[in-house]
């Protein structure tokens, strides 16, 4: 707390004299049910959302005026004062209201979610002003001080009135700060505040000339979208197309209309990552830049971007799912980029889908929500076919660019050789390509060089000893490495079982090893690898993409991260090393997320004049998935993938929630787990599955189980849990963790 806070002093109630007032405060604590209750001192006005400093118990913290009426039957001796309300925007009625919806949808307390809310703690101090130098209203008589030409060029720099940094003054006037400081001990400059300083963020123009937009589909789609935020009102748009269909382009439109309206704009991508080229169509689209926010940003970046956006200074802002519970004043779009995508769910902490709260919190705001994707989820697609969502499609390519032919590689009729994992076919496109100077993309979604390291004499498996996991293996920084807990070993010289040196092994292929392979293949070719590991950040991928814009690459090896958004004009092959890959386990969604995935990489080829070609490896060239995937046709995929899912009553047919029970100790975790099971809620429509060992059963050293609650999907799951938790006596060292709409099941 700052220096300048008064601090508190209880004033206990006096006989004959009227109650203060009392007010709710929420606090930033994962506590039930998050609110206490403190007098107003006289003189003080709060208002609910007014951010406030409150004692408690031997510290103070920063907390928000909650609505509703405090407890008429909490003793008056046992309140303290509310210490101080910050100057800063309150918090808005819209937020708040989030704030609660969110906290009872996912069964967090309303603090947890609150803190999120206040997640830069420094951003509610003000701003501090710096100190500057003026002129002396009354300088020293003229020849009463020696005036060098160097002073007299600072003096000459300063009108009546104004105040400039010292630092600036002295490089203004090519001077050294001593000269500055020399004239201010002559009493001719006195020091002065300086000017608050402007906004970071400069006000995007809506009206700056843009791309054109196709006449047809892409117009037609923006003035959609254009009405619905001018409507000013809530509604969902689910805007699909094509890759290269420049679905971007038209819902940036839609933000120009926001910024007409005067109204602030908030668009989410699933990758920060993706924000380099992104960044680069909004500059050429409103001439200047958004507010960023994502994990990656400074201390200092974090605090002015959340107070510009508090004071309505941030017009626009492009940012991972976090942005979503930043305080707008005045929200008109919401943008969900890549909705399908899972890196919008968090799963740790408060667990939400953040494509799903947007659109609560557009409603609350009144709001403009568009929900953008190539592959859109089956949820979605189903809201849209019930009425729930608008649609809008793009049906071609932007330019006249085709879609790029789909071609299915059967390593069964094609192997690789033996220990390598490119197929003759594609190891011949690669080539053809490559001899015609365009540029080819080898995908494969497994970062490192092999999932997997054996001993080829006993069979031991190098793993984690944290959690239910092989370590992987990252050659070209020497380490064993676990992707779940970040554990890391050096490989050892000899198998830890048997003790043979030598036969430790790796088994699979990484995207390092992809490279090893190319390397070999193809020696003379510029080659880049995208993943996670090698683009640690937002700038590493803006260099990137700018090497493979500029034709400094021939060859991209990458995982995932390569998957979406990127746009690269020269790139007409991509083949995919492994899309059998996302088909393994029993997960729900794993047949629509690899067409998906996959549909998304291979849009990256052909995006311009040049036809691009995908290759697909696979054992099962008649799966669902690759036949969606030749024909193009994923609608009939996704009808497909419905009917599957809807006699059983599978999401979206139904609703499931998923308890994930954990403890250091694993005979704790199952004795709770058979506990939630014998206690788990029965009835018509509802069903719970389990307790049973999580399919990674210990993660980050804690034992885990599962149980997973099935309903039909017009039963509400929230109360249902709330009391199937209630009957539950939970040890201290167990932990349950609810996850509603669960979109994984590791």
């Amino acid at each position: 707390m700052g220096d300048g806070r008064r601090k508190h002093r209880d004033m206990e109630a006096t006989p004959g004299v009227a109650a203060a007032p009392r007010v709710r405060v929420l606090l930033p604590l994962p506590l039930e049910p998050g609110t206490y209750d403190y007098r107003i001192p006289r003189g003080m006005s709060l208002a609910p959302g007014t951010f406030v400093v409150v004692p408690l118990n031997r510290r103070e913290m920063i907390g928000v005026v909650w609505d509703g009426p405090p407890d008429p039957d909490l003793p008056a001796a046992r309140l303290k004062d509310v210490i101080e309300a910050l100057e800063v925007p309150p918090m808005t009625a819209s937020l708040r209201r989030f704030v609660e919806w969110v906290a009872g949808y996912t069964l967090s307390p309303p603090g947890a979610v609150l803190r999120m809310a206040m997640s830069v703690p420094a951003a509610l101090d003000p701003p501090a002003r710096q100190v500057g130098w003026t002129l002396a209203p009354r300088p020293p008589a003229e020849g009463a001080v020696r005036l060098t030409a160097e002073r007299r060029r600072v003096l000459a720099l300063l009108a009546p009135g104004e105040v400039r940094a010292g630092a600036a003054l002295a490089e203004a006037a090519a001077v050294s700060p001593g000269v500055v400081r020399g004239l201010a001990d002559a009493g001719f400059l006195v020091p002065a505040l300086l000017p608050e300083a402007a906004s970071p963020f400069a006000r995007p123009d809506p009206e700056h000339p843009g791309q054109p937009l196709a006449e047809g589909g892409q117009a037609e789609a923006a003035r959609a979208l254009r009405e619905a935020v001018a409507r000013r009102r809530f509604g969902v748009t689910l805007l699909t197309g094509v890759t290269g269909s420049g679905k971007t382009e038209v819902y940036l439109d839609a933000v120009a209309e926001c910024l007409r309206q005067g109204r602030q704009a908030l668009v989410l991508l699933p990758e920060i990552a993706l924000s380099a080229q992104w960044l680069e169509r909004f500059r050429r689209r409103f001439g200047v830049a958004p507010a960023l926010w994502h994990s990656e940003l400074t201390a200092k970046t974090r605090r002015e971007t959340w107070r510009a956006v508090a004071e309505g200074k941030a017009p626009v802002l492009v940012g991972a799912r976090s942005a979503l519970f930043l305080p707008f004043p005045d929200l008109g779009l919401i943008v969900v980029d890549e909705e399908h995508e899972t890196a919008f769910k968090q799963e740790e902490g408060v667990v939400y889908h953040a494509r799903d709260m947007a659109v609560v919190r557009a409603r609350l705001a009144e709001a403009a929500c568009v929900l953008v994707s190539a592959t859109p989820s089956l949820e979605t697609l189903t809201n849209a076919e019930q009425g729930r969502y608008a649609r809008l499609h793009l049906d071609h390519r932007h330019g006249g660019a085709s879609m790029p032919a789909v071609e299915a590689v059967d390593l069964r009729k094609h192997p690789p050789e033996r220990g390598r994992f490119l197929s003759p076919p594609l190891i011949a496109a690669v080539t053809e390509t490559l001899a015609r100077g365009e540029q080819a993309m080898l995908f494969l979604n497994r970062r490192g060089y092999a999932p997997l390291t054996l001993c080829r004499t006993c069979g031991h498996r190098l793993r984690c000893p944290n959690c239910s996991a092989w370590l992987v293996e990252h050659r070209a920084q020497r380490r064993l490495q676990c992707h779940h807990c970040g554990h890391a070993e050096p490989p050892p010289l000899a198998c830890p079982e048997c003790g043979t040196a030598g036969s430790l092994v790796p088994i699979g292929p990484g995207v390092e090893r992809v490279l090893e392979e190319a390397s070999a293949l193809w020696p003379e070719a510029r080659r880049l690898v995208m993943a996670s590991d090698t683009l640690p950040g937002p700038a590493a991928a803006a260099a990137a993409a700018q090497a493979i814009r500029d034709r400094e690459v021939d060859l991209i090896i990458g995982t995932q991260i390569v998957a979406k958004g990127w746009h690269f004009p020269h790139l007409t092959l991509v083949g995919v090393v492994d899309a059998d890959l996302g088909l393994a386990g029993g997960d729900l969604r794993a047949a629509e997320r690899t067409v998906q995935l996959l549909h998304q990489v291979a849009g990256r080829a052909g995006r311009e004049e040049r036809p691009g070609r995908v290759l697909l490896q696979t054992f099962s060239p008649e799966h669902p998935v690759m036949r969606a995937l030749v024909s193009g046709d994923l609608d009939a995929f996704m009808r497909a993938e419905a009917a599957a899912r809807r006699p059983g009553g599978w999401p979206p047919f139904g609703r499931l929630a998923a308890l994930i029970v954990s403890a250091e100790d694993e005979r704790e975790a199952d004795r709770a787990a058979r506990d939630l099971g014998l206690a788990a809620p029965r009835g018509e429509g509802v069903q719970v599955l389990g307790p049973a060992p999580a399919p990674l059963a210990l993660l980050r050293g804690r034992h885990r189980r599962r149980l997973l609650l099935r309903t039909r999907r017009d039963v509400a799951v929230q109360p249902i849990l709330r009391e199937w938790l209630s009957r539950v006596d939970v040890p201290g060292g167990v932990r349950v963790q609810v996850d509603v709409d669960p979109v994984g099941f590791l």
